[in-house]
């Protein structure tokens, strides 16, 4: 096992990622966020090196780490061989196994490692899984040019909406969640529409892994055509910086799959697995 801390070998790595896409989407959008700047604090651990088989992106170990927040024990993979994956997966020394942690990836084999390893260390896994959308050509995303009340402004999100998003987010609710949404507010492209009062109506914010997330407009605001201007304001704000506009949906969330639809995204053959990995001691904690 290495850990790559060299800014070359990371440049490196970046450039070869593009030449697995679209498995490795989500590890190469992690290295692309360490290469500038890294403002989540990731680091890149590989099997070996320049032939690596897997590769995984984690918090670096010096991070102030809360073992209970699977949203920033986040972890990308992507692996050419199934078994250099599982053999780096059981390492102790590339995954901290004492903690709630979570897996992301565009590969079957990471449920089924993930549960073959999780038996042996005493670890309950959760899986879920969706489809995985890009938005590969910036000119093929519609020119929207939405006439909006003048008391409503496009603009990007601020710390002060985190508690907003976590209670609109399916998977916040919880101050965990509202810190976590708050640190990508800060670190990651957003865009909002606000209201004549500064609060936001709609919005779309990008994650740690450079991808599009909680896309949401608020009940009452809904069918004005503010979700498209939002994803599509922020898909293309990702490509000005270089950033593949990558998010993902449930296959039965229709009325997002049919906003996709309406900026061109291209639907990708594989899926997006996240895999929630609860050491059993953890598992009678009521707020997981």
């Amino acid at each position: 096992m290495l850990v790559l801390n060299c800014s070359m070998k990371l440049q490196m790595l970046e450039k070869m990622l593009r030449g697995s896409f679209p498995e490795s989407l989500k590890v190469y959008g992690a290295v692309m966020n360490i290469n500038r700047g890294n403002p989540f604090g990731k680091e890149v651990v590989v099997d070996s090196w320049p032939d690596f088989k897997a590769v995984i992106t984690r918090p670096r170990r010096e991070n102030e780490m809360d073992d209970l927040d699977h949203y920033t024990n986040a972890h990308a993979v992507f692996y050419k061989e199934l078994q250099a994956y599982q053999e780096l997966l059981e390492n102790t020394n590339a995954i901290n196994w004492g903690q709630v942690f979570q897996i992301q990836g565009l590969q079957d084999g990471i449920c089924e490692i993930s549960r073959t390893v999780a038996l042996s260390k005493q670890v309950e896994v959760k899986t879920s899984s969706f489809q995985m959308v890009i938005h590969s050509d910036p000119d093929a995303l519609p020119d929207v040019r939405l006439q909006m009340d003048s008391k409503l402004t496009l603009a990007y999100l601020d710390i002060s909406h985190a508690s907003l998003l976590s209670k609109t987010w399916s998977r916040g609710g919880n101050p965990r969640s509202q810190k976590y949404l708050a640190n990508l507010i800060c670190c990651f492209p957003s865009v909002c529409v606000l209201d004549d009062n500064g609060y936001p109506i709609s919005w779309s914010l990008t994650d740690q892994f450079a991808t599009m997330i909680h896309g949401y407009t608020l009940p009452e605001h809904r069918r004005k055509g503010y979700s498209r201007l939002v994803a599509t304001t922020l898909a293309k704000k990702l490509h000005s910086c270089g950033f593949p506009a990558q998010g993902n949906v449930l296959e039965t969330n229709i009325p997002s799959i049919t906003l996709l639809k309406s900026m061109n995204a291209q639907f990708l053959p594989c899926s997006f697995f996240r895999v929630i990995h609860t050491p059993f001691h953890f598992l009678a904690k009521s707020h997981l």
